[in-house]
């Protein structure tokens, strides 16, 4: 169940006395699956539940806002995943700036030990956490041992003679890498939006497509893709569009989806993709007749892999 709170004294009893690993897990790839996976094993041994403790929004939108970036999972998407799993429960915990203020002492004191009454916690060989991330695994080791806390550290998943991490699934995105992106998160990259009115061009190439708007993710690199998403109780194949439209001459970036075999108005609605494959770059044609020669190839490409 995932439980949304402002102050560590709001964490339900539900989840306290429990098996805890606590950070980010953005992206839930499958580096923090494997951390997940072995929480629950440990939490089945010593009787108590496997929870999962994150933070909304990410610590670095307020320590250094120059420097946010858009999540690559939303909250509840995050939530279902960490419960799919093996967390019993996620917590949430607004962050604020006295939460990030603790020194590593004060937050093992109030949160592992205090509100959560961790019975034992799992994590990677990076973690940090208190203030400016000054507690590293050593330092959270020592006061595990003084506190008899057991603590398991999971080594790194390496993919390709590489560490998986949620900085290279962004760059994988950046770069419009979706398949790689979509091995290391051991799923394809969702991205949400609403439906809005568009231009209605496409509709008049014989190619209607829903622009999405308000997006909460990563946004995958410019380019043409292959995707999927839900509707209606069937799953439909997609061709995405994400960039400016050169051939019409506009320079706003957008993103635009076609659903293969869809018929009906979409405009409101909230719609999932998941990105499955890039089918090419985005580019300037010389006339409408060109542009559609293209799109009929590009929907009937993304026809075969939406359907696999």
């Amino acid at each position: 169940m995932l439980h949304r709170i402002d102050q560590f004294s709001d964490v339900p009893t539900v989840c306290r006395g429990g098996v805890v690993s606590i950070g980010n897990f953005d992206g839930v790839h499958r580096g923090h699956v494997m951390l997940v996976e072995c929480m629950r094993s440990i939490a089945r041994q010593l009787g108590g539940p496997a929870v999962a403790f994150t933070f909304d929004p990410h610590p670095v939108n307020l320590l250094r806002p120059e420097q946010s970036l858009a999540p690559l999972t939303w909250t509840e998407h995050k939530a279902e995943l960490l419960h799919a799993y093996g967390a019993d429960e996620v917590v949430v915990i607004h962050t604020r700036m006295d939460l990030l203020r603790l020194t590593a002492e004060e937050f093992f004191e109030q949160v592992v030990r205090g509100s959560l009454e961790a019975i034992a916690l799992v994590e990677g060989p990076n973690f940090g956490f208190g203030h400016n991330r000054a507690g590293s695994i050593t330092t959270l080791n020592r006061l595990c041992t003084a506190a008899r806390i057991p603590l398991e550290v999971i080594d790194p998943l390496e993919i390709d003679g590489q560490v998986i991490s949620s900085s290279r699934v962004r760059q994988c995105l950046a770069e419009g890498q979706v398949e790689l992106a979509g091995r290391l998160l051991g799923r394809p990259h969702r991205v949400r939006g609403q439906v809005m009115t568009g231009a209605g061009r496409g509709e008049s190439l014989g190619f209607p497509t829903a622009n999405l708007h308000g997006t909460d993710t990563v946004v995958p690199g410019d380019g043409v893709y292959a995707g999927r998403t839900e509707l209606v109780g069937k799953s439909w194949p997609v061709a995405a569009h994400i960039g400016p439209n050169a051939t019409f001459g506009e320079v706003n970036r957008s993103i635009e989806v076609h659903l293969i075999g869809f018929r009906g108005d979409l405009v409101g609605r909230v719609l999932e993709i998941d990105f499955l494959s890039r089918l090419r770059g985005t580019q300037k044609f010389t006339s409408a007749t060109e542009l559609v020669e293209q799109m009929r190839r590009d929907v009937e490409q993304a026809r075969g892999i939406g359907k696999r």
